[in-house]
């Protein structure tokens, strides 16, 4: 029974763990256009016109979009093998993330002017990206609340799983097909040394006595 529910837990945790996975890649691939459109953009522009400044922008969706593929590794790898070193490494990066995403909103949901506490955008993206997102607003925020409940999801199924402990059947299975070889404490069909029968290789006391004389 502990079997099936240990299995249950790690499927689940494997496709709500998915969820993450699928965004980073989107924001991975995203950040590439926009970085190439950025490229474009300077070759095409003068010399006057271009803006030294790094696109931190795009820089800063890259790394957000790879953070995220890389906790989806670890949620997988975590739920494969339901170690709890791992298990609890992935809660806790959860935690944060969850914390970090409530303060952000909270940012921007209570301080209007909060473009202005970043620093400025050479390449124009985040206005850009800011307006698709306030036209998109109901689809974008069916999106969020679904990246927060699958976040929940993945808590709860990785403390389920780290208190059912790790797999360990597997292992009793493969002990009881191929037991292990049991050597006798005593074996009764020990083979006794033949007994040499000779004169002995040194001479007696008795000889050794009379041959000094």
């Amino acid at each position: 029974m502990a079997g099936i529910a240990r299995t249950c837990l790690q499927s689940i945790l494997k496709i709500v763990n998915s969820t993450l996975g699928l965004v980073g890649i989107a924001m991975v691939i995203y950040g590439l256009w926009m970085g190439r459109v950025w490229q474009r953009d300077m070759q095409d522009s003068s010399f006057d016109d271009f803006d030294s400044s790094a696109p931190w922008f795009i820089y800063t969706f890259l790394s957000i979009g790879v953070t995220l593929c890389l906790i989806t590794c670890l949620g997988h790898i975590s739920a494969g093998c339901s170690n709890g070193f791992f298990l609890s490494c992935y809660l806790e990066i959860i935690f944060v993330l969850l914390l970090l995403e409530t303060l952000i909103a909270a940012d921007i949901l209570l301080n209007s002017d909060w473009e202005k506490d970043l620093p400025e955008d050479p390449t124009g993206r985040l206005h850009d990206f800011r307006e698709f997102v306030e036209s998109n607003f109901d689809f974008f925020k069916w999106i969020g609340m679904f990246i927060i409940l699958s976040q929940g999801f993945s808590m709860l199924s990785a403390m389920a799983l780290g208190a059912l402990g790790p797999n360990n059947e597997s292992n009793y299975d493969i002990d009881e097909e191929h037991p292990p070889a049991r050597l006798p404490l005593i074996n009764r069909h020990l083979q006794q040394p033949p007994y040499v029968v000779g004169e002995p290789l040194f001479p007696g006391k008795s000889d050794a006595w009379n041959t000094n004389k």
